[in-house]
């Protein structure tokens, strides 16, 4: 087996792992990452289509107060604009009577969206990055504390560092990946059960000619407690040019077939806006749990953020050479993606102070 040797190993080439290469970048550490799949961004995704609006499958929302995340977007000449709300929202409180179109209050502490979509900050970001210094299909099994430093071996080669970064999910880093010695049992205990953000969900997108929603007494903004849509809203793009909605579909509808889900759907999406909701130009979804490079089963009820941003993701482990981060074990705005950067941005000023 190839050993590649490095002085920083970055495991996971999303967010978090791009930003902390991108942070080391001047430092004059040789980087490496590796990830898993053969595309980069992790739980950014971003669906793209030829003269369609971009829909996301994944992160999307950031707001004033995400201000690490904030600094590096602006660093990178990377625009953002306002989620649309509208005046007015769709909202659907019980089963048992009509939707009703409702009066939204201004709204103080608005969400954006980036411009072109989110992955286009994992494309700036790689293109950062010495393109060398990115290893796709490469699974990371074990890892491995010599005294030399640290050995993370995947499928096909091996990694060998003075430092070595896990940017997976706390609970799939446990559950996937073997360790020798063995990490404390205070960590892996938080890490069994520390809830993976987003793991659960499944993200939908319709694309559209025209933004129907848009009309005199409707709105692209639905709330319902009914389902199996709870949430939605109007996607389209920056320039305004392209039009889509989008939302979150009840993940307990994973087990059935995607034409059942765009079914369900689209019987929902009737009830507001009539029969012009199946003239629809394309249908995206993503289901994350079945995406094995995010999301393993749980052995217990976990509950949303449980665990997020716990003090022991903040130590480094074999004697300061391995750390644990991305976004669930941020201190501030886990599970976002301030928090994965956040995470990056703490982490490479540890190893830039050691």
């Amino acid at each position: 087996m190839e050993i590649v040797k490095s002085e920083v190993v970055i495991i996971g080439a999303g967010l978090t792992g791009l930003s902390l290469a991108y942070y080391l970048r001047n430092s004059g550490l040789a980087v490496s990452i590796i990830e898993a799949r053969n595309r980069l961004g992790g739980r950014i995704l971003t669906q793209y289509v030829e003269d369609g609006a971009p829909l996301e499958a994944g992160a999307t929302w950031l707001g004033v107060k995400h201000e690490v995340l904030n600094r590096l977007l602006e660093e990178l000449d990377i625009g953002i604009f306002e989620q649309e709300l509208g005046e007015k929202a769709v909202y659907e409180p019980i089963s048992t009577s009509p939707h009703q179109i409702v009066s939204l209050p201004p709204n103080s502490d608005p969400s954006y969206r980036i411009q072109g979509g989110s992955s286009i900050l994992i494309d700036v970001l790689a293109e950062k990055i010495d393109s060398h210094q990115i290893h796709l299909g490469e699974i990371a099994k074990e890892i491995l504390k010599t005294k030399d430093g640290l050995i993370v071996k995947c499928e096909h080669s091996a990694y060998q560092a003075s430092w070595v970064v896990s940017t997976l999910p706390p609970h799939l880093l446990v559950s996937t990946v073997a360790f020798q010695p063995q990490l404390p049992e205070e960590l892996l205990a938080v890490a069994a059960k520390t809830h993976t953000w987003m793991g659960e969900s499944i993200k939908i997108g319709l694309r559209y000619r025209q933004p129907f929603w848009r009309n005199k007494n409707s709105s692209g903004t639905i709330v319902s407690n009914v389902g199996p849509i709870p949430e939605m809203y109007d996607h389209s793009n920056y320039e305004a040019s392209h039009y889509a909605l989008k939302g979150f579909l009840n993940g307990s509808y994973y087990s059935v077939t995607r034409a059942e889900r765009l079914e369900m759907v689209l019987r929902q999406l009737r009830k507001y806006y009539g029969p012009k909701v199946d003239d629809y130009l394309s249908y995206e979804e993503n289901i994350w749990r079945e995406e094995p490079y995010t999301y393993v089963d749980y052995q217990g009820h976990i509950l949303p953020h449980q665990n997020n941003g716990h003090s022991v993701y903040q130590q480094a482990f074999f004697d300061g050479k391995f750390f644990i981060a991305g976004s669930e074990t941020a201190s501030q705005f886990p599970g976002y993606m301030d928090g994965a950067v956040r995470s990056a941005h703490s982490v490479s000023q540890k190893i830039l102070n050691m």
